[in-house]
């Protein structure tokens, strides 16, 4: 129903979801029964129809944004789509619930000439022979909540216990934030959850790695999650994300590297226990290299378990982990990884620590994501924890950390040191990350490396210090 209120001016971009003819016969819009996995592919299209379509879309001017295998995702101004279908567009103020705010209106598209809210009707267009349809998108809302939901298992919550236990509370009191320093983190995407809103957070529209689709979602999770890692150590950092194609990872790490930042924050890789890197982690291994020469800051994690890589890259700091218990005490966590390369002879990894968890799932930091994602799904499974983390599989939260969680965090430091004392370099910064860390000296990791006093391949220098690194560059030493 519509609500009352002055409609606002279209917008300058209409996207809508184009329907080829179905191969069964029925419109996808006439559907006498709902659709399901029974019937959907009566209203997929054949090869030839959605191959023409996109052609005559496109040659009409509109841009062809996806093709799926019962709709085209199109996008253009309102005219061209009043031209090409011979019809009319208007806005309509609707009734809404919107997250954190309730009852509320928004705009919706309409076209006036059809009894079926959305749709365009394509029978007086060049392309009625191919088409059965448009429907116009609609404006959706996630359900979901900017505060974390409590349970009763030991876990840590952001941004304090995260920014507490890495000790950079001390260092935002001295107005030491991360601002004006320009981070990315290369992942799984990222949802602007109304965690980040209602803190505040700033974040640049995510960029596309090459391959990467649907800027707007993150269907894993893992990039939204692991950002408040980075968010609670460094709140006034310039984020942007860069959505990786996990089959073209060069090419989204070089576009990363292009945005000129400061700080290069990345929680994948692959395992490397041998001598030999292959010709694509040669390609990486020089991307990386080429980051750091031109003077930025590369935090990879070390990996839970296996010989990560590029973490084991000699210009990379290089992040393994450290479990903190509630009364303070720190000690390696068998969720993480540390070992010699054999790959760089010489080369020890991890460099430092962050905040991780135990096995068998390091159900450990409650973090924010896309409410339905895969990791709210997997985590958020019924069980209890240490199996599940005991939250809904659709409430967009979830425990989870590993050294995905740690390289964040430790890059949120590299950002407040940035910060201080920009001239660093980063093999300077990598220094002082290891002369400040609180050293670890009990438990081990996940390759049976036991944790010491001094360093050792189970924590690395220990647990990073925010505070501390921020007044070791402050003072130069």
């Amino acid at each position: 129903m519509a609500a009352q209120g002055t409609p606002e001016p279209l917008p300058n971009l209409v996207y809508a979801q184009a329907s080829p003819k179905s191969v069964g016969g029925a419109s996808l819009f006439d559907a006498a029964d709902s659709i399901d996995h029974n019937n959907v592919v009566n209203y997929t299209s054949e090869e030839s129809v959605v191959a023409d379509s996109v052609s005559r879309l496109e040659a009409a001017g509109f841009q062809v944004l996806q093709v799926a295998p019962t709709t085209i995702n199109v996008a253009g101004p309102p005219g061209l789509y009043e031209s090409y279908f011979e019809t009319r567009l208007v806005t309509e103020e609707r009734t809404v619930i919107k997250p954190q705010v309730g009852e509320d209106t928004a705009t919706f598209i309409e076209c006036p000439d059809t009894d079926v809210p959305g749709l365009i009707d394509v029978s007086r267009s060049p392309a009625a022979d191919v088409l059965e349809g448009l429907a116009i998108e609609e404006p959706v809302y996630f359900h979901q909540s900017p505060f974390a939901p409590k349970r009763s298992y030991w876990h840590l919550d952001v941004p304090g216990d995260v920014s507490l236990g890495m000790n950079a509370d001390r260092a935002h009191r001295m107005q030491v934030t991360g601002a004006g320093v320009r981070v990315v983190m290369v992942d799984s995407g990222w949802f602007r959850h109304p965690y980040f809103t209602g803190r505040g957070y700033r974040s640049a529209p995510v960029v596309l790695g090459p391959g990467a689709l649907n800027p707007n979602d993150d269907e894993s999770g893992h990039g939204t999650g692991e950002s408040a890692n980075l968010f609670a150590v460094a709140p006034d950092i310039d984020f942007t994300m860069v959505k990786i194609n996990f089959v073209n990872s060069t090419a989204a790490f070089n576009t990363a590297v292009a945005l000129g930042p400061q700080v290069i924050s990345c929680s994948w890789g692959s395992d490397v226990p041998g001598r030999q890197l292959s010709a694509a982690n040669n390609a990486l291994a020089a991307a990386v290299a080429n980051a750091v020469a031109s003077g930025i800051i590369v935090v990879f994690s070390a990996g839970n378990g296996q010989h990560g890589f590029p973490g084991q890259h000699p210009d990379v700091i290089s992040a393994g982990g450290v479990m903190m218990e509630p009364d303070t005490s720190l000690h390696a966590t068998p969720y993480t990884s540390g070992f010699v390369s054999r790959a760089y002879p010489g080369r020890k990894v991890p460099d430092v620590s962050g905040l991780v968890g135990m096995p068998p799932r390091a159900a450990y930091i409650m973090l924010p994501l896309q409410a339905g994602d895969a990791i709210d799904r997997d985590l958020g499974n019924g069980q209890q924890h240490p199996a599940g983390d005991e939250t809904p599989i659709d409430d967009g939260w979830a425990a989870f950390s590993g050294t995905s969680a740690a390289a964040p965090q430790i890059a949120g430091i590299c950002a407040l040191v940035r910060q201080v004392a920009p001239g660093l370099t980063p093999v300077q910064v990598k220094d002082v990350l290891a002369r400040t860390a609180r050293d670890v000296t009990a438990g081990r990791n996940g390759m049976g490396e036991q944790a010491v006093p001094g360093y050792d391949l189970a924590t690395g220098h220990g647990l990073a210090d925010a505070h501390g690194a921020v007044q070791a560059a402050q003072g130069g030493n």
